[in-house]
């Protein structure tokens, strides 16, 4: 038995939410990716400036230092704070600069170079105005990407819904066609009648597969109208002479040969009914005539009907709104399809609104389990022309029931009816009726 899929929430799966979910990370990285490079660039372009200047500083005060001269406020030899690496770069003569911070966690620039007696001579200005300008830089960076990530993810999950609205519009209208709504069509409006190799006009991608659709549809809808239209006309035509064929077939003297004759000509008479029928459900004219019905008697006059030995099994008998007539087409081909297929014991069971016919045989095709039945198609040197199931499950669609196939787990073919209810006074399990017990 095969598992269910199971499903993931309808978020993930859905076209905006992919959509807002690339263009977000697309904007926070190329907002990432601006911002890193203008910080850089400004930050790189302040230090310098400030580097610049302390270095200036530093060869003024080196010079007052040489003459002899009194070094200005901020300028000094070995200065309390002087970052250590700076100490070390004065110490093996050269010169160099650094940002650090004060006990008070003030920005400072320092300059350092050598001086006498392996000391470092050094220079320090307040670096904060530089280190301010380039937070309330990362500051205006960040918001301004902000506003931009956000003003694009509006406008794109506009874009994207106007899209996707379109999208399920197409959706719907193919699930109609899927369940037998020929006539519907998307009609999207940006559609381009003209052809587009002539130049005079363009389609996006969704209009060209809402084009696509409605051109399926209506070629579709004219093969089977087309085929409709055919097998009604030879069912018609076939029925004319074939109930001359019936008469001068009983006309016949008795004897073997009568009876072969006799017998392919009601075959060919049922199937020509039976083509009859599926033209009409395929035309959608039939109407229903409903009434309230006890369905364990209605069931217990097919299995009469039919001739077989067929067990009725009763659960919970109710009461269905239905057309009785289509309801034992439905039964009656159920049944008849079980014995000619499949292998005993067949069974007719009632639980409620659900009628299940069940045999022992090979089960149903593949195809047939996952596809429905397919008119003249069968598998296995079956007799017959696959006619039965289908007229089968149109009557259901018509009654407005379900009809599903499965095979049971330990062999066999079930086929389970599920009616729509109405107002029911159930009796209990086995309990006579007017029409007689059920059948054995």
């Amino acid at each position: 038995m095969r598992l269910p899929l199971r499903r993931l929430p309808q978020w993930t799966a859905t076209l905006t939410w992919k959509a807002a979910a690339f263009i977000t990370v697309m904007c926070c990285g190329l907002a990432a990716l601006l911002g890193v490079l203008v910080h850089v660039s400004v930050t790189n372009q302040t230090v310098g400036e400030a580097r610049g200047r302390a270095l200036a500083r530093l060869t003024e005060v080196t010079t007052a230092y040489e003459a002899g001269d009194r070094l200005p406020p901020g300028a000094g030899v070995d200065l309390p704070g002087l970052p250590e690496q700076l100490r070390e770069l004065a110490a093996d003569g050269q010169r160099g600069t650094m940002v650090s911070s004060d006990q008070d966690r003030h920005p400072t620039m320092w300059a350092a170079g050598p001086a006498d007696g392996g000391r470092a001579l050094a220079v320090k200005f307040d670096y904060s105005q530089g280190a301010h300008a380039i937070e309330a830089l990362d500051r205006a960076i960040v918001w301004s990407s902000a506003l931009a990530i956000g003003a694009t993810l509006l406008v794109g999950a506009f874009a994207v819904t106007r899209v996707t609205r379109r999208l399920h519009a197409t959706a719907r209208v193919a699930r109609r066609i899927s369940a037998g709504d020929l006539d519907a069509r998307v009609n999207d409006p940006r559609t381009v009648v003209a052809p587009l190799a002539s130049g005079s006009g363009r389609q996006d991608e969704v209009a060209a597969v809402a084009a696509a659709l409605d051109t399926m549809a209506s070629s579709l809808q004219g093969k089977l109208l087309s085929e409709q239209r055919f097998t009604a006309d030879v069912a018609h035509e076939l029925r004319t002479p074939l109930t001359g064929l019936h008469a001068a077939a009983e006309l016949l003297p008795p004897g073997r040969p009568t009876e072969l004759v006799r017998d392919r000509v009601a075959a060919l008479r049922t199937l020509t009914e039976d083509l009859l029928e599926i033209s009409r459900l395929d035309a959608r004219s039939e109407r229903l005539d409903l009434d309230s019905e006890p369905l364990v008697p209605l069931a217990e006059r097919v299995v009469r009907a039919s001739g077989t030995e067929t067990e009725v099994r009763v659960v919970r008998d109710t009461r269905v709104e239905t057309d009785r007539r289509r309801l034992e087409r439905v039964l009656g081909n159920l049944v008849a399809n079980a014995h000619k297929h499949g292998r005993g014991p067949v069974v007719l069971a009632v639980d409620g609104p659900v009628v299940t016919v069940r045999d022992h045989g090979d089960g149903y095709p593949d195809y047939l389990v996952e596809h429905g039945p397919q008119r003249f198609r069968t598998e296995g040197g079956s007799k017959g022309h696959g006619l039965g199931l289908t007229i089968a499950l149109g009557q259901a669609e018509v009654l407005g029931a379900r009809l599903a196939f499965a095979n049971a787990p330990d062999g066999g073919a079930v086929a389970t009816l599920t009616l729509p209810q109405s107002a029911q006074q159930p009796g209990p399990p086995g309990a006579a009726h007017p029409d007689g017990p059920a059948a054995p």
